[in-house]
């Protein structure tokens, strides 16, 4: 879920199917989030039936994708201010700060109510959000600006996420941190460097990712 920037968002259009292509961004503790148009028929369906699911793919560039893996999340959808989560998810989808500011469109956060996870061909499991979502403490809420900002302005810590990745060129930057890793992004490519276990303290991400603690996803 952390590793991809967009979901198939699954809404109830009087009683019909209805899916759709959407950005999302995930909450340090992987609530997705999204931010769509009132506009939307999506949106108009949310209005009507907040239950809803997203599909996030995990298949991109495999010979058979069935072998590949995702998930399914299903929860129910509400519109949320706050301007914590629009920034994180700006921070991570920056072409979305050219109509974030429009009156019609609002953050929503998808409460997560379970999750049903193909991990390759035969590898089927149903996941608990308990067994889903992180709790970490409050300083990655508090910190991630500031923490995102002094990274960025180190091309050492940079370079050392990039390499770390095997990733080509410069021009990357880092869009967000969270318990089990951080976001990486250049123009429409994006990465995504894992933690081997989740750190629940911002400090001890910024630590490891100093260290080269941290491992490729």
């Amino acid at each position: 879920m952390r590793a991809t920037d967009r979901a198939a968002l699954a809404t109830s259009q009087g009683g019909w199917p209805f899916a759709s292509l959407v950005l999302v961004a995930l909450d340090h503790d992987a609530s997705p989030l999204l931010l769509i148009s009132d506009l939307s028929e999506h949106a108009k369906n949310i209005k009507a039936e907040r239950r809803v699911s997203l599909l996030f793919d995990g298949t991109q560039g495999l010979d058979d994708p069935l072998t590949g893996p995702r998930v399914t999340v299903l929860g129910e959808a509400a519109p949320v201010e706050d301007s914590r989560l629009r920034d994180r998810f700006l921070a991570q989808h920056p072409a979305a700060e050219l109509y974030a500011g429009f009156a019609d469109f609002h953050l929503h956060r998808i409460g997560i109510t379970r999750a049903h996870l193909v991990a390759g061909f035969g590898r089927i499991h149903w996941v608990d959000t308990r067994d889903l979502l992180v709790t970490p403490d409050g300083s990655f809420a508090r910190e991630e600006a500031a923490t995102l900002a002094a990274v960025n302005a180190d091309a050492k810590m940079v370079d050392a996420a990039v390499q770390s990745l095997g990733l080509d060129g410069g021009g990357w930057r880092i869009t967000g941190i969270d318990p089990e890793g951080l976001d990486l992004r250049r123009a429409g490519s994006i990465a995504r460097l894992a933690v081997p276990v989740p750190s629940l303290a911002a400090e001890a991400l910024r630590t490891a990712l100093s260290s080269g603690e941290l491992s490729r996803s």
